[in-house]
């Protein structure tokens, strides 16, 4: 009961005060944290009784993740965790892998002293949180670290289409690492790779494919759980 108390006063300071976003940070915090994994139901009266609020503003904020692509409702069993929609997934990632390829390999050579630092400090800090894994934490980690090459790709149309791809990865799946948390120990190796090619002055080719096949190693990752999960064959 105490731990409930403590979470519900964090969420009270974050959402700042207003029941509504009080019931959304807390239930949309567990679904990206895996607390609330795919198919998880969510029985809003408990969750009203849980969070101390009435059911209305519980189910105001359910309607809102409805909306955002976390929550589903099916009939005659009610709103539970969205399952992954592997085709929009695939799709994003497809092209997310395209931009961010061509933007880190045009982005290399423009990479400063800090710049390169900075990114390895922030893998580094993905490599620590290995253990004890954090899903969200390590997602966020993540996104830090290709940001770093984003920022420094000259062709801002190229920036701003890679923006969009990440925005629409984040109302489709949250976090793929939740799923398949064996795919971050891959993934901070292959940056560590990504950043040898830049500082050793690769050929912007290697680069681009390097940055291109780290991108589609989560996609492949994801649709294997998801057939494994399923008992489908890829």
């Amino acid at each position: 009961m105490a731990g409930t108390t403590a979470a519900r006063g964090t969420a009270s300071k974050r959402a700042g005060g207003s029941k509504h976003e009080l019931a959304y940070e807390m239930i949309k915090s567990r679904i990206v944290d895996g607390t609330y994994v795919p198919g998880y139901r969510l029985v809003l009266e408990q969750l009203a009784r849980e969070f101390g609020v009435s059911p209305v503003p519980v189910r105001e904020a359910v309607r809102r993740l409805e909306a955002e692509g976390y929550v589903e409702f099916i009939h005659n069993v009610g709103a539970r965790v969205a399952h992954i929609d592997t085709e929009t997934y695939g799709q994003a990632m497809q092209a997310l892998a395209l931009l961010e390829g061509y933007a880190t390999a045009l982005a290399a050579p423009r990479m400063r002293k800090s710049d390169l630092k900075n990114a390895r400090d922030v893998n580094r800090r993905m490599a620590d949180a290995l253990s004890g894994f954090d899903p969200a934490t390590f997602t966020e980690l993540n996104h830090r670290f290709h940001e770093v090459f984003l920022d420094r790709c000259p062709n801002t149309y190229i920036r701003s289409l890679a923006a969009g791809e990440w925005a629409r990865l984040d109302l489709v799946r949250r976090s793929s690492f939740a799923f398949v948390p064996g795919r971050a120990r891959a993934s901070v190796a292959e940056h560590d790779h990504i950043l040898d090619l830049v500082e050793a002055g690769a050929d912007a080719q290697d680069i681009e494919l390097a940055a291109r096949r780290h991108k589609l190693g989560t996609l492949q990752a994801v649709i294997e759980h998801t057939h494994a999960e399923t008992g489908t064959e890829g």
